[in-house]
């Protein structure tokens, strides 16, 4: 059985995501579809729009057969250490033959010539990378404009002009980037993202629409009613039954004050000990603090925004401290050494068979819960705190019956999908 492997987030799966799925299956001919999605907070530093579980279920009833999880050790950083741990999950399952992810322009050549370059970082790389830092811009910039300079530099005129800045080209090259390092078998493809680019705030498709786009109809109308266009209706079905009960939508706003006590509790050189926070971000995050009068989150990235500090990066430097992500349990070494386990989150009948081929395949142990792991695994207690924190979010009295979910909940199980 073909299987090709997505790397996604789905928040929320909609027709775009649908076309991708569709397009990956058809490109590499597979039988059957893998999916590693972030859990309960995303690579952008917030919290998904809903929860986990919901989102399995939308990817499922898409046409995906087998979820797993994305830990949040690695769902949460930024492109190169995010790439990474999908990556290395997909290959440790054993049964992914393939993966594609979605680019500007569905140019695979330029990726592949750059990440066979930079792969391991030769010194005038990092010369040139470390220079550009020095400029003051941050780092994804800095790092794609140190590529173009290096493949210039080495002769390679054409793949120089290759727009490596672009959202998913920088993704799309990290992903190529891991499975060299990783001495990964999986055969990579890419297809062109269609209407809607990553982060387009504002649709301008009648059927096509970005993540971000409907997050803001969501958040900002207050109604399903202005997705329903850019959703396959499972979707919407789903995002009605978690809108109904309270548990959607959730954004960072019911956090604040949770993180703002987090900040006034420490003093900056406790904060600094925080992953993310570095060059002196933690006096800027306690010197904004009197200047608020709403107190609201995004007034926090307004009072703390820079050429440097760009709202994904503070979100991610905000959100370690909101979660206790500590320095010492982020550094190279421990993320290189990878994911110690698969948490599956959800299957079809498919996907089941995926499961049976796992049990010798797999290159780590499979978990069908958080409850008693063969033995203990920090990422897996890190994903755990995250949820517990992040059903917090939601109103009432659900978010305390909720919070230890992740030791209660068994894999969403669709006995079948649409293809």
């Amino acid at each position: 059985m073909r299987t090709v492997g997505l790397i996604v987030e789905y928040n929320p799966f909609h027709n775009g995501h649908l076309y991708h799925l569709q397009q990956s299956r058809k490109i590499t001919q597979a039988d059957a579809v893998v999916a590693v999605m972030s859990g309960n907070f995303l690579q952008r530093g917030e919290p998904a729009l809903l929860d986990k579980w919901s989102r399995t279920r939308m990817a499922l009833e898409g046409g995906c057969d087998l979820v797993i999880e994305l830990p949040v050790a690695y769902a949460t950083q930024a492109a190169e250490w995010f790439a990474y741990g999908a990556v290395s999950l997909l290959e440790a399952t054993g049964v992914v033959d393939s993966f594609c992810f979605g680019t500007e322009n569905g140019e695979l050549e330029p990726l592949l010539l750059a990440a066979d370059i930079v792969a391991h970082e030769p010194p005038a790389f990092k010369v040139l990378l470390k220079q550009l830092l020095q400029t003051g811009i941050s780092y994804p910039s800095a790092y794609s404009s140190a590529i173009t300079a290096y493949l210039a530099d080495q002769g390679h005129a054409s793949a120089a002009n290759f727009p490596f800045s672009l959202p998913n080209h920088t993704l799309g090259l990290h992903y190529l980037l891991a499975l060299k390092r990783l001495h990964g078998k999986m055969e990579p493809y890419t297809i062109t993202r269609e209407k809607a680019q990553y982060n387009q705030e504002t649709p301008t498709d009648s059927q096509i629409a970005s993540a971000t786009a409907i997050r803001k109809l969501l958040l900002e109308h207050r109604s399903l009613e202005d997705a329903r266009a850019y959703v396959p209706e499972t979707t919407l079905r789903i995002l009605q039954e978690a809108w109904t009960s309270g548990r959607c939508p959730i954004s960072w706003e019911p956090f604040t004050h949770a993180l703002l006590h987090a900040i006034v509790t420490r003093s900056p050189n406790e904060l600094s000990e925080f992953h993310e926070i570095n060059e002196g971000l933690e006096h800027r995050i306690r010197n904004a603090l009197p200047g608020l009068s709403s107190g609201s989150f995004d007034e926090l990235l307004e009072a703390l925004k820079t050429k440097r500090y760009t709202r994904t990066k503070l979100q991610r430097s905000l959100l370690a401290i909101l979660l206790g992500h500590r320095k010492e349990e982020f550094t190279a070494d421990k993320l290189a050494s990878g994911v110690e386990y698969i948490r599956v989150l959800g299957f079809t009948e498919k996907g089941k068979l995926l499961l049976r081929r796992m049990r010798d395949s797999a290159m780590l142990p499979v978990l069908h819960s958080a409850a008693r792991p063969p033995k203990p695994f920090r990422f897996l207690e890190l994903d755990t705190q995250a949820s517990s924190v992040y059903m917090l979010g939601i109103p009432g009295k659900a978010a305390v019956k909720s919070m230890f979910r992740d030791f209660t909940e068994r894999p969403v199980v669709i006995e079948s999908a649409s293809k």
